[in-house]
């Protein structure tokens, strides 16, 4: 294929993404914003209240980039593994495998779709936010490209989980069982500081843990982990997921009949 081919390819998944959350938005944008206003008004006023400062910030200052990195990393791995097994489900999935593109385009195709909408909901949260308290930027660099990787890194996860699931339960099990545990263990509401020596070790193991402090030291300057070590988790999980979604890919694992 021609370099102009290539994009033409990539901008059809890309923009069939888009179009796909953006059509249902009802289902896909609104839900996170009610979602998250609960939990600010539960955990952030209403419990949040009775709490003692966190690093010296309020309790609703401290738990607010992690509800919004909350909403990113479901949103942008549950738009990605709906969508790519819909497309196999509905047996459409074959359109794009006879044409001649590559794998890797169909995977950074379907990863940019779940990167779209995991920003889109952060945006709309983030707006969300800002109506229960005043949002403070430390560090806009940090913020965004924490937000990008959270995403893509999210994103391919939920591509692995849609080429190997055979099933509608399949699509659930690893959000229900694993992505869901891990994100709410994963600092969102505590410092990790008040937790004792053991468990705190253990959880330096939840990778969830560095992006959500990364992207908090992006709010508010403060962290549990060093942030040079969560660029570094972010970027070696998606290398390791990039190349085993391509290599799923290739080889037509769980896609090709």
């Amino acid at each position: 294929m021609t370099p102009r081919e290539k994009y033409i390819a990539f901008n059809a998944i890309f923009i069939r993404e888009i179009l796909r959350f953006y059509r249902i938005w009802v289902q896909t944008l609104l839900p996170p914003i009610i979602t998250t206003a609960l939990y600010f008004i539960i955990f952030g006023s209403l419990i949040g209240s009775q709490v003692r400062g966190i690093h010296g910030v309020s309790y609703m200052s401290f738990i607010a980039p992690g509800l919004i990195m909350l909403a990113v990393i479901s949103n942008a791995y549950a738009n990605v593994v709906s969508s790519f097994f819909s497309s196999k489900f509905q047996r459409n999935i074959e359109e794009i495998l006879v044409a001649p593109v590559p794998s890797y385009l169909i995977v950074i195709g379907y990863t940019a779709g779940g990167v779209a909408r995991g920003v889109a909901v952060g945006i709309v949260v983030t707006l969300t936010a800002g109506f229960f308290g005043e949002i403070l930027i430390y560090n806009i660099w940090v913020i965004l490209s924490i937000f990008i990787l959270a995403s893509i890194l999210f994103s391919l996860a939920g591509l692995i989980n849609g080429i190997l699931a055979t099933k509608f339960d399949d699509v659930t099990i690893i959000p229900t069982f694993v992505l869901t545990p891990l994100t709410y263990l994963g600092g969102v509401f505590y410092s990790i500081d008040l937790l004792s020596n053991f468990w705190q070790q253990l959880s330096l193991f939840n990778p969830i843990l560095h992006i959500v402090n990364a992207f908090r030291y992006g709010f508010l300057g403060i962290s549990d982990v060093n942030l040079v070590g969560a660029y570094g988790i972010c970027i070696t999980i998606i290398v390791l997921l990039y190349g085993v979604a391509l290599y799923l890919m290739r080889k037509g694992h769980g896609i090709r009949t």
